[in-house]
């Protein structure tokens, strides 16, 4: 599954750094894009036509990677794409490094960024993004071996490149989302996994029954989720391109999770009502994580493994908690309403969760530092089952706005939802960091 695996196999992965001038190499962007902060820009990012160096007409496959990218960027709400009719003088550079561009009509266009692609070879592609004022260098990749197949992971690898230049984090385009989509007869459902903007779709399981809440392992080889079945409960573990079954005293797994470790956490019922327990390399209960005289579910782990994210029914109805994990200590979260599906971000900083409103349920965001709630998604229909990305900024959930369940996207801020393609009604996403940088 992990993508440079893929491209190793593919014999691809040939990523140079650009020789530039020394001068150029030098430079930074000043530029910077903050997607953390609470007054979060925007951006415009101008794309010039690919051309061969140092001119002539682009091989065939370089309009597609134009497309690819177009597509990847149009996933991040802090950069807009300038439409290339807005360009006085059209988008045709005379070449693609710093000294031959002219910059003035992308400036007037308003763009912040200027990416020129060069084919030096009808297999080979140079990229580069440049600061369309100070014409700095953000960043520059170059990619050899490029055919139709790895294309398309040229998009990913270079947005990834870019977004990291920009904003410190490009595991967006390193990530992979597993969810769960009807298949076959009746009622089954099974565990599916696509690229976040829709591409790579398959399906990794094939069971007897309904199988929910995926949880990628922290090295993106694994996924364990619960499976309904017609007389049992399962903890369901793909690996290797296998799915193991496993069952379980008390015929309950509930919401399995991945602590950074590569144990695994479940809620078993091994007395009266679900606990919280984690899981030897054996997959046999070790020890309880939280277990009381309530009802405890929904472990989600920060990445230090510090903190821990859970349901409990302790004070009536289900109320978001967090433990901390070396000091055995809980913070209640939630004070009102029904709180379900909570996910802590990988820092530990912020935990989103579903609460059901009088006009349906909705995402909710809790800041651990200023104890602060807000409200991130609004419908219509219900949203719910929010997972945060390895990034700390996107936010995959599962929402009937549309009619039937899909997976929609937005981030910390609660920006304007982006269906994520899954060829058919999907619910439960979970996001796996699954390529190398």
């Amino acid at each position: 599954m992990r993508a440079h695996r893929i491209l190793t196999s593919l014999a691809f992965a040939i990523m140079l750094t650009l020789c530039l001038a020394a001068s150029a190499l030098a430079q930074k962007a000043e530029l910077n894009i903050n997607i953390y902060g609470a007054g979060e820009s925007r951006s415009f990012i101008a794309l010039a036509d690919p051309m061969t160096t140092p001119n002539g007409a682009a091989p065939p496959l370089a309009g597609e990677l134009q497309n690819l990218i177009h597509t990847n960027l149009s996933f991040l709400p802090f950069l807009g794409i300038v439409p290339s009719q807005s360009v006085l003088g059209g988008t045709r550079l005379n070449g693609v490094t710093r000294e031959t561009i002219d910059f003035r009509r992308f400036q007037l266009a308003g763009a912040d960024y200027l990416l020129s692609t060069g084919w030096p070879s009808p297999n080979t592609v140079e990229l580069r993004v440049y600061e369309a004022f100070g014409t700095n260098l953000v960043v520059g990749k170059a990619y050899a071996q490029v055919d139709k197949q790895t294309l398309p992971r040229v998009a990913d690898k270079f947005c990834a490149a870019l977004m990291e230049a920009l904003t410190g984090s490009g595991e967006f385009f390193r990530s992979t989302l597993a969810f769960v989509r009807a298949s076959g007869p009746g009622t089954n459902r099974n565990i599916y996994t696509v690229r976040p903007t829709g591409r790579e779709l398959r399906q990794i399981s094939n069971v007897e029954g309904a199988c929910l809440s995926p949880a990628w392992s922290p090295n993106g080889n694994a996924i364990a989720f619960s499976i309904v079945a017609e007389r049992y409960h399962y903890l369901g573990l793909w690996q290797g391109g296998e799915v193991k079954k496993m069952r379980f005293p008390g015929n309950t797994v509930i919401s399995p999770d991945f602590l950074p470790s590569g144990q695994l956490a479940v809620s078993l019922t091994r007395k009266t009502q679900p606990d919280i327990y984690l899981l030897g390399a054996d997959l046999k209960v070790q020890r309880p994580l939280v277990e009381d005289a309530s009802i405890n579910v929904s472990p989600s782990f920060s990445k230090d493994g510090r903190l821990m994210a859970y349901v409990s029914d302790r004070f009536g109805s289900p109320h978001i908690f967090v433990r901390n994990l070396a000091g055995g200590t809980d913070q209640r979260i939630t004070y009102s309403g029904y709180n379900t599906d909570p996910s802590i971000s990988p820092d530990g900083s912020l935990v989103v969760f579903t609460r059901m409103t009088g006009s349906g349920h909705r995402i909710f965001l809790f800041d651990m530092k200023t104890g602060r709630e807000q409200q991130i998604t609004f419908g219509p229909g219900s949203d719910e089952q929010p997972s945060f990305a390895p990034d700390n900024y996107f936010i995959a959930f599962a929402s009937s706005r549309s009619g039937s369940k899909q997976i929609f996207l937005t981030t910390r801020h609660g920006t304007e939802p982006i269906q994520v393609p899954t060829g058919g009604p999907a619910n439960f996403p979970a996001w796996g960091l699954t390529d190398a940088p």
